[in-house]
């Protein structure tokens, strides 16, 4: 198994899409890029500790490549939004790769280029890319928050994961 870790807005709708995605055996909300130790959501929000909303994807990379994946999130989210997705807004909904690997570093940039001159895209892509540091779990009310709730969010392409 490997692990991938995405950033594109709210993490409720990401975790929910890459379930979605066969191959992908979990998909874990969190918060990853920035300075303080063990950050609860409240602290995130605040815009004062450097952290995303990200999600932690668990995959099986004979079933589902990295760069699959990393086509995926271009696709399920808007990278052209900077520090926003949807109604949210703020560096903690930045659109990021965050990389645990110099090959994943490579696939990411590689995927960003194509994603650059496929002409989806009307505005420059955001997206940032970067090794990633500690991933820390949201709290568990977030975690599975649709499944559990109900609800949607900027995620468009529920059935893009099927493809």
């Amino acid at each position: 198994m490997e692990k991938a870790l995405f950033g594109a807005g709210c993490f409720w709708g990401v975790e929910q899409f890459f379930r979605q995605v066969p191959g992908v055996v979990e998909s874990v909300s969190g918060y990853a890029g920035g300075h303080v130790d063990h950050p609860t959501y409240k602290q995130v929000c605040s815009d004062s500790t450097g952290h995303a909303e990200v999600v932690e994807v668990t995959f099986d990379p004979a079933k589902v490549t990295y760069a699959r994946l990393v086509d995926l999130f271009f696709q399920m989210h808007d990278p052209t939004q900077l520090n926003r997705q949807g109604p949210d807004f703020g560096t903690q909904y930045r659109s990021a790769i965050f990389t645990n690997s110099p090959e994943q570093e490579r696939i990411a940039k590689e995927e960003l280029e194509k994603a650059k001159a496929s002409g989806r895209y009307k505005r420059p892509i955001v997206t940032v890319i970067e090794p990633a540091k500690t991933f820390w779990p949201a709290e568990d009310y977030h975690q599975r928050y649709f499944e559990k709730n109900g609800g949607s969010c900027h995620i468009s392409y529920a059935d893009l994961a099927q493809q």
